[in-house]
C-alpha cells in the first residue's frame, strides 16, 4: 500500500515511549523489555496498526510487538494504539521499525515468540521478486531461529495464488499446516478474527479471504 508522507510521523514517533527506532540493540533481550513476563506475539508488517491496537488492547495478559518499515505507517500504528488504549502507556505493546526481510537481526533464539501474524503481505507475483514474499522458504526459515518450540503462525490473504504457494513454502520449512480455509468469513478457522483494513476492503469488494494456521512439525 503507498501511503503520503506524515510530516508529523518522525516527531510523533521520537517522543513515544513505546516506540523503537533501532531495535536490533534488543534482541535475545525482548522478554525483558515487557513489565510482564507473558506470551510473547508478534505482527510483521502492521501498516496502520488497528488491528495490532485492537488485539492487544483487548489481551493485556500477553505482550505484542508490531512491525513496520515506513514511517507513515508507523505514524498512524502509534495514533491508533493510543486510541485504543484511550492514550494510556501500552504496557503489554511495543511498535519498532525493521525490515521484515532481515527480522532475525532484531530476534533471537532467547525471544522465544509464541505466535507470529502475517496480514495481507504484499503478495510480490512476479517470479523475480518471489524471494520478498514473508511466507517464502526464506523467510519461514529466519522465523525459525526464534519462534519458540509450541509456535503458531496465523496467515492472512486476498491472494489466492499466494495463498496457494505458501501452503508450498510452509510445508518444504517442516511447518505443519493445522488448519486452512478458502472463505474465512464462511468458515472461520480463529478463535477470533479481527478485520485489518485490509480486510474490511477486500470483503466489501467481495473478494475471499484465505487464511491458514501453521505450526513447525
Amino acid at each position: 500500500m503507498r501511503i503520503r508522507r506524515k510530516k508529523w510521523a518522525r516527531e510523533e514517533l521520537d517522543n513515544s515511549a513505546f516506540y523503537i527506532d533501532d531495535p536490533k540493540v534488543f534482541k535475545n533481550e525482548w522478554r525483558k523489555k515487557f513489565k510482564k513476563d507473558q506470551p510473547l506475539f508478534v505482527e510483521l508488517g502492521c501498516g496502520k496498526g488497528i488491528f495490532v491496537a485492537t488485539l492487544a488492547s483487548n489481551h493485556r495478559d500477553i505482550n505484542y510487538i508490531a512491525v513496520d518499515m515506513i514511517e507513515a505507517m508507523l505514524g498512524l500504528s502509534k495514533r491508533n494504539i493510543e486510541a485504543a488504549y484511550n492514550n494510556e502507556y501500552p504496557e503489554n505493546l511495543f511498535l519498532i521499525r525493521a525490515n521484515v526481510e532481515q527480522i532475525s537481526e532484531v530476534f533471537g533464539e532467547e525471544d522465544k515468540i509464541d505466535r507470529l501474524y502475517i496480514n495481507f503481505c504484499n503478495p510480490w507475483p512476479k517470479k523475480k521478486h518471489n524471494k520478498r514474499r514473508l511466507t517464502h522458504t526464506r523467510q519461514l526459515e529466519q522465523y525459525k531461529q526464534f519462534l519458540s518450540k509450541d509456535a503458531d503462525i496465523y496467515f492472512k490473504t486476498d491472494s489466492d495464488e499466494l495463498f496457494d504457494v505458501s501452503l508450498e513454502y510452509f510445508e518444504e520449512s517442516g511447518f505443519e499446516i493445522v488448519n486452512k480455509t478458502y472463505d474465512l468469513h464462511v468458515e472461520p478457522i480463529f478463535e477470533e478474527n479481527i478485520m485489518t483494513e485490509h480486510e474490511k476492503m477486500f470483503s466489501e469488494e467481495n473478494i475471499k479471504i484465505k487464511a491458514l494456521i501453521a505450526k513447525q512439525k
